[in-house]
């Protein structure tokens, strides 16, 4: 499977509507072509002046709940599936508007917005794409928590999660990061959470468009939705589909091995703001129009990224 090299966007403009997850506003959300080096930027059509917010890691804003970045005190929030679904399908250039401050939430993962870009078709653009390559490793740990890059050929992420609680305890996902496998193996994977949390958060009003709808929710021994799960692993693969979104903030693709053992939005992003004081241990560049990837989409993780 070859590595897209030059600039994508979309074909056409595509258009969706939903809830916001967290505000359970209702919102409209188009994402339309852009231009070479133009990036990925949301648009606030419902604010005077419609003002723009890039989405890079140095706009991040807030990471309690979600991916939060902001601008001048005008935020857009909860941004991880939609920048998880464009990274996936290695789409460099869109124009995101919304009329309201959080993107929708749709099913909970990343395939509405997945399919609807395949539909529209992906527009390779006459511009080579720029990559961070890495020299060296980087690493990050803290409180039993760990994220680590490392060189490669690919983007490959290992996700490590760990609960304590029967139906998910220690799962392990490993994928490379390209289209097909982004759209089969982690788009489906759908956000979750614990029936107990839920209701608190929901009596403090939060999570106030969360529902069955748009969430595994599991109680102390069972799933609640009816519909089960979509992987048997689908927890570990929601979290991973969480990483590449928080990764994609860096504002270039990578070619690293990450491994993330019990992280969160929160440590990812601090992870991403050591990655930029280590300038020493990456470097950026384009790649031969030739350069082809392995598609083994759960490769061993070797030995020396054990953690």
């Amino acid at each position: 499977m070859t590595i897209p090299t030059k600039q994508r966007t979309v074909a056409r403009a595509i258009r969706c509507a939903g809830i916001g997850l967290h505000s359970g506003k209702a919102v409209r959300l188009t994402i339309k072509p852009a231009p070479i080096n133009h990036g990925i930027k949301f648009v606030r059509t419902d604010l005077p002046d419609q003002p723009v917010i890039p989405a890079r890691f140095n706009c991040v804003v807030d990471t309690s709940l979600a991916t939060v970045i902001g601008s001048e005190g005008v935020i857009v929030s909860t941004i991880e599936h939609l920048m998880a679904c464009l990274a996936g399908l290695s789409i460099d250039n869109v124009i995101i508007e919304l009329n309201a401050y959080e993107v929708p939430v749709m099913d909970g993962s990343a395939a509405p917005f997945t399919q609807q870009i395949m539909k529209a078709g992906i527009q390779e653009q006459n511009a080579l794409r720029h990559f961070f390559v890495l020299k060296n490793p980087i690493t990050l740990e803290r409180d039993g928590k760990f994220v680590g890059a490392y060189p490669d050929s690919t983007f490959r992420i290992t996700c490590n999660i760990e609960f304590d609680h029967p139906l998910i305890q220690k799962q392990t996902c490993t994928i490379e990061v390209l289209d097909h496998v982004f759209e089969c193996e982690v788009s489906k994977a759908r956000t979750f959470g614990f029936l107990h949390e839920v209701e608190y958060m929901k009596r403090y009003g939060l999570a106030r468009g969360g529902s069955l709808d748009n969430a595994v929710v599991i109680d102390k021994t069972d799933i609640l939705n009816a519909d089960g799960l979509r992987y048997e692993d689908e927890f570990v693969r929601h979290k991973l589909l969480d990483c590449i979104g928080d990764f994609s903030l860096l504002g270039m693709p990578l070619l690293a091995h990450i491994v993330v053992n019990k992280s969160g939005h929160a440590f990812n992003h601090a992870f991403l703001e050591k990655f930029f004081e280590q300038k020493e241990s990456w470097e950026t560049q384009t790649l031969p129009t030739t350069t082809t990837t392995t598609t083994d989409v759960a490769p061993n993780q070797s030995k020396s990224l054990a953690i």
